[in-house]
């Protein structure tokens, strides 16, 4: 029995839940349908998920197909978990991309289909509900050639659509299918022009191997309450989408795609295992990068190890399994050696401050926000001078969904502040300074310090190097030091955090046996500023890629507006019926250009954007003061 790892994505309502449910129960994982409005599926296990219904989390479910095991990936719909579906896509072997056949393509089904075509996963579309009143076809085919992929063609047709009698049939493979592969095939453009014509066994081969390779999307019809042509989806899933390959090397290699919290604490994670093979009471050892590039290594040893699917093991390559016992293990972690495999999503741009709305709880909420950046440390938890804790975040439902999560799983009530866009400095220039056990606000500092700053290449993060001769000083001063240094980055001369930037110890000493720790603490804050003061620094805003499909007589007013809050164009497409406009605005005018838009195209125009990068900020006038 060979192993599929398959991820359900789609826009939030595309009903994607709902087809997860349906696959788990047709193959006999559930003995009854859950509901989204019900609040009992599978999947959306959590008391939130279920009041809200919508996914927050990745989850995992098994079932079986002749010799065939699909682990179903369902992962969150809405762009504010974007994170999740970034660490579902990494241990994917294929994914099913759900559109409604009411709705149509929506702004995240977009941001899906590109990072899946970047990625060269292989995708089938499925077009759900197609027994609803509105459902399209053919128009949607065309709007998805338009505005996903033109490489895609349908392997079924719809008889009754957009009422209960809805039903799917298969096509036979034929002149629009090789039409369709022709033009990623120069083998079978070849055959449709000169002949002899492709046979459906050629057709079937070519569509397999553009499957496979991520260049061709097959469209499926079907709805997942009604049951129809699902069973047409599983057959192509396994017919179209490999395993993926493995090594034959015999030393464990995966990924920790997730982590959950249990009932006394202990944590449970997810391991997607490529090669090798892991069992209970094996000792691991994980790797992860930090930001300053650097690496660390957490071990520990397996406790319980449950297979999705397959019990309590082993764990052998293209399996996942819930590991309990390593106490230490993040999100993203690697078992073996790192890769640069994972997708690379832009980190959230939103930041906000979180407090205890009972003082008392101050302390809880810290320890809960470390264990929440644990499971998602995109959000980058980290305290301010004022005790409270600051997070990054994608969006306003992110935030509200972890104020419920404090409240439910935690007991803590917590207050957020509005979020607002973060900044970013970039040294300058150089700078040096130094310190020789100094009196600062009436205290002695039995210590000497000396530190250069500079600009690191873009992309390095932080930094820090010794030109002085390691042992020079004990190593709880150097730690002191290292530590204090990242630690003080946090704010810089315009108070924002500093990026990109290499500190070098230039020069140190202590006094036996008076000098300690806590005097190098005290001591590097001042001279850093101060080296960092004449190397100065630059403000950075953070930039959205934006596309806005708008209709053709809203042309003028929109890109009007979005020149005045100061975006710059990249495209403008014609159609037959809309224009669409691509650009890069200030992450900080996004939201007043999704608020405009509505009233400026009569209510159909859509928007899309996600964070590009940042740009250096001109004028810091409404932005941050120095």
């Amino acid at each position: 029995m060979h192993t599929l790892n398959i991820g359900i994505l789609a826009h939030v309502d595309a009903g994607k839940t709902s087809l997860t449910e349906r696959l788990l129960f047709d193959h006999g994982t559930i003995d009854r349908l859950g509901s989204v409005d019900a609040g009992d599926t599978r999947t959306d296990d959590g008391a939130i998920e279920r009041r809200r219904g919508i996914t927050i989390r990745s989850a995992v479910a098994a079932f079986t197909v002749g010799d065939t095991q699909i682990n179903l990936i369902d992962t969150p719909g809405h762009s504010d978990f974007i994170a999740e579906v970034e660490r579902a896509l990494e241990v994917l072997d294929g994914a099913v991309l759900v559109l409604s056949a009411v709705e149509g393509v929506q702004a995240q089904t977009r941001v899906l289909m590109r990072t899946l075509r970047r990625l060269r996963l292989p995708t089938l579309v499925f077009v759900n509900k197609i027994d609803r009143p509105g459902a399209r076809a053919e128009g949607l085919l065309q709007d998805i050639r338009r505005k996903l992929t033109p490489h895609v063609a349908p392997i079924g047709a719809v008889r009754g659509l957009g009422t209960p009698d809805a039903h799917v049939t298969p096509l036979r493979y034929g002149d629009d299918l090789a039409e369709s592969l022709a033009d990623i095939d120069p083998d079978l453009l070849a055959a449709v022009v000169d002949g002899p014509a492709p046979t459906p066994d050629d057709l079937h081969k070519a569509l397999a191997a553009h499957t496979a390779d991520g260049s061709f999307h097959p469209v499926l019809f079907g709805s997942a309450l009604g049951g129809q042509g699902v069973s047409d989806l599983v057959e192509s899933v396994v017919r179209l989408i490999p395993p993926a390959p493995t090594t034959g090397s015999t030393t464990p290699r995966g990924t920790v795609f997730a982590v959950r919290p249990g009932p006394g604490g202990e944590r449970t994670a997810y391991l997607r295992l490529y090669d090798g093979e892991v069992t209970e009471r094996q000792r691991l050892t994980f790797r992860r990068r930090d930001a300053d590039g650097g690496t660390r290594e957490v071990s520990g040893r397996v406790t319980h190890l449950d297979v999705t699917g397959g019990g309590s093991g082993p764990l052998t390559a293209g399996n996942i399994a819930a590991l309990t016992g390593l106490a230490g293990v993040r999100v993203g972690d690697r078992l073996g050696e790192l890769t640069d495999r994972a997708p690379q999503f832009a980190p959230p741009t939103l930041e906000t401050v979180v407090s205890a709305r009972r003082p008392e709880q101050a302390a809880r909420l810290r320890s809960a926000l470390l264990t929440l950046a644990d499971q998602d440390p995109l959000i980058h938890a980290r305290p301010t001078e004022a005790g409270a804790t600051a997070l990054l975040l994608y969006g306003e439902v992110q935030m509200e969904v972890l104020a419920a999560t404090l409240a439910q799983d935690f007991g803590v009530e917590a207050d957020f502040a509005p979020g607002r866009v973060r900044f970013l400095e970039r040294p300058r220039g150089v700078g040096e300074a130094v310190e020789e056990r100094p009196w600062h606000d009436g205290t002695r500092f039995w210590a000497t310090i000396g530190l250069r700053v500079e600009p690191g290449p873009r992309g390095s993060g932080r930094v820090f190097t010794y030109e002085t001769e390691l042992g020079a000083l004990p190593r709880a001063f150097h730690s002191a030091i290292e530590e204090t240094v990242h630690t003080s980055m946090r704010t810089g001369l315009f108070g924002a955090a500093v990026t990109d930037y290499r500190v070098t110890l230039v020069r140190s000493g202590f006094v036996a046996p008076l000098s300690t720790a806590a005097d190098f603490r005290g001591l590097t804050p001042y001279v850093l500023r101060r080296a960092l003061e004449r190397a100065r620094t630059r403000l950075y805003e953070p930039y959205h890629a934006f596309e806005t499909e708008v209709p053709l007589d809203a042309l003028a007013p929109v890109t009007a507006h979005l020149a005045a809050l100061g975006a710059e164009f990249t495209g403008t497409t014609g159609g037959s019926t809309s224009w669409v406009i691509t650009g890069e605005i200030a992450a900080r005018r996004v939201r007043e250009a999704e608020l405009r838009l509505p009233g400026l195209t009569h209510g159909e125009g859509v928007w899309w954007s996600r964070p590009s990068g940042d740009r250096e900020l001109r004028s810091h006038q409404g932005a941050l003061s120095p």
